[in-house]
C-alpha cells in the first residue's frame, strides 16, 4: 500500500552536508526521525558518528560519512558513497565578521571556498544523478538573512548566502522538467557556535528586542521543521523560494508607539 503521509520520508534517502552540530544536527536528526535513511556529513566524524550511532539506538536508520565541503576530492568521495540520494541539505558554512576593508584574499577564498564553491560542486554531482535516476528529488540550501537583507561586517559571508539564492532560483528553474525541487532556507536570529559570543553581549540583546515581531531567539529545530516539510511530498508544489525562519526580523519591526 502506498504511503499517503504528506509529511513521511519512508523510503528516502537524505544527505546532509554539514551535519555535526546546531543546525545542520537538527535537520539530520528530523529527516530521520521523518523516516529517511540519513547520511550525516561533516569533518567531525567522531561527533557525526556518535550521532549516527544514537539515531539508530533508537530505532532510525543513520550512517556517517566524512566531508569536508571545501576539498574537491572529499566532495567527489561523498557524492559516490551516496548515489541514491533523494534529498541534498547543504549547510556547511564558515563566517568571519570585520570591516570589508580588512579581509585578506586569504580570508576571502576560504569563505568562498567554503560557503560556495563546495556546495556548488557537491550539488552539482548529486543532483546529475538525480537527473540520471529519473526519480526526482529535493535539493534545501540553507542560506542566511544574508540572502535577504544587509547588515554590516559580514560582506564577504553575504556574498556567499546571496549567491545561494540565487543558486536556488536558478536551479528551481533549470532542474523542474526532472521534478526536483530547489528551495533555500535563510535563519534568522538563532545562536549557533557560529554566532553565539557575539549574542552573549547585553547590547546586543537589547537591539534585538525591538528589531522583529517575535523578541525571542529562535533555535536550529525551528529551522530542521522546516527542512523537513521542504523535503517531503507536501512540498512539491513549492520551488525556487528563499524563505526566512527568523521572527519576522526580515518584513516586521516593532516601535513604542500605541494607540
Amino acid at each position: 500500500m502506498p504511503n499517503t503521509n504528506l509529511f513521511s520520508l519512508e523510503g528516502k534517502n537524505a544527505l546532509v552536508a554539514g551535519a555535526s552540530r546546531g543546525i545542520g544536527l537538527a535537520i539530520a536528526r528530523g529527516l530521520a526521525e521523518a523516516g529517511a535513511h540519513t547520511v550525516l556529513a561533516s569533518r567531525s566524524t567522531d561527533a557525526i558518528e556518535a550521532e549516527a550511532r544514537a539515531l539508530r539506538e533508537q530505532g532510525r536508520a543513520a550512517a556517517a560519512l566524512r566531508l569536508d565541503i571545501a576539498d574537491p576530492e572529499s566532495i567527489r568521495h561523498a557524492a559516490a558513497a551516496c548515489p541514491e540520494t533523494d534529498i541534498l541539505v547543504n549547510v556547511a558554512g564558515i563566517n568571519l565578521r570585520k570591516r570589508f576593508e580588512e579581509y585578506t584574499r586569504q580570508e576571502y577564498d576560504q569563505l568562498l571556498e567554503t560557503n560556495l564553491h563546495g556546495i556548488v560542486h557537491l550539488t552539482q554531482l548529486v543532483g546529475k544523478r538525480m537527473i540520471e535516476r529519473a526519480r526526482g528529488g529535493k535539493i534545501i540550501l540553507i542560506g542566511s538573512l544574508m540572502s535577504l537583507v544587509g547588515l554590516p561586517y559580514l560582506t564577504v559571508y553575504a556574498i556567499t548566502k546571496s549567491a545561494l539564492a540565487g543558486l536556488t532560483r536558478t536551479l528551481a528553474a533549470e532542474w523542474g522538467p526532472h521534478n526536483i525541487q530547489v528551495n533555500c532556507i535563510a535563519p534568522g536570529m538563532i545562536p549557533t557556535n557560529l554566532n553565539r559570543a557575539m549574542w552573549e553581549s547585553g547590547r546586543m540583546r537589547e537591539w534585538f528586542q525591538g528589531a522583529a515581531s517575535n523578541p525571542d531567539f529562535g533555535t536550529p529545530a525551528d529551522v530542521a521543521a522546516l527542512a523537513v516539510f521542504l523535503a517531503g511530498r507536501g512540498a512539491d508544489y513549492i520551488t525556487g523560494q528563499v524563505i526566512a525562519v527568523d521572527g519576522g526580523y526580515s518584513t516586521t519591526a516593532r516601535w513604542p508607539f500605541e494607540p
